[in-house]
């Protein structure tokens, strides 16, 4: 194969890479929670829920792409397994848990600001260390994106429950245990 001429070096073209590749794995582990929240709520949100994740699976699934060809693009290869996934995401899985409708919204939440923290700081990166705009501006792209997903879904909270509910305290709790560890 030729070689790769685009004013990135391969030391550059790499570091790169594997930011794309770990924030791949970060987005295909939320589709997947994303779906399966979607395909397991229930209760009198279930309609409204059902379909804002339907939207969110769906764009998640462009972006996935999107990210997987721009590794591709850079003259790497994304990572495709659920072993690699699993071993570069820095979300949390929940085995064998069904939560409640809340808890998968404040879930969701919870590793969509994940996903932004990560983005921000691999634009940082991207930009300061690896010199390359144009991953740069479409990481930003996926930032926004993310930002709009976690503010959707901070909404749904805000307006649902009352304060200091049973559901709102286990809540509470899963986030401030995730936060702290």
């Amino acid at each position: 194969m030729r070689n790769l001429n685009i004013g990135l070096s391969e030391e550059q073209r790499q570091g790169v890479i594997n930011i794309l590749n770990a924030d791949l794995a970060d987005f295909y582990l939320l589709l997947i929670k994303t779906k399966k929240y979607h395909w397991d709520v229930v209760g009198p949100q279930f309609r409204s829920l059902h379909e804002l994740w339907e939207e969110h699976y769906e764009a998640l699934t462009v972006n996935i792409d999107e990210t997987a060809e721009r590794v591709r693009a850079l003259g790497g290869y994304p990572v495709g397994t659920a072993a690699g996934f699993l071993e570069l995401t820095s979300l949390r899985e929940h085995p064998g848990d069904l939560p409640s409708a809340y808890a998968m919204v404040d879930r969701l939440v919870v590793d969509h600001e994940q996903v932004i923290r990560n983005l921000r700081e691999g634009i940082d990166r991207v930009e300061a260390e690896f010199k390359d705009k144009g991953t740069a501006d479409f990481l930003t792209g996926l930032m926004e994106q993310h930002e709009e997903m976690a503010w959707m879904l901070r909404s749904f909270l805000a307006g649902t429950g009352v304060a200091g509910s049973p559901e709102q305290r286990e809540v509470q709790s899963e986030t401030l245990a995730s936060t702290t560890r």
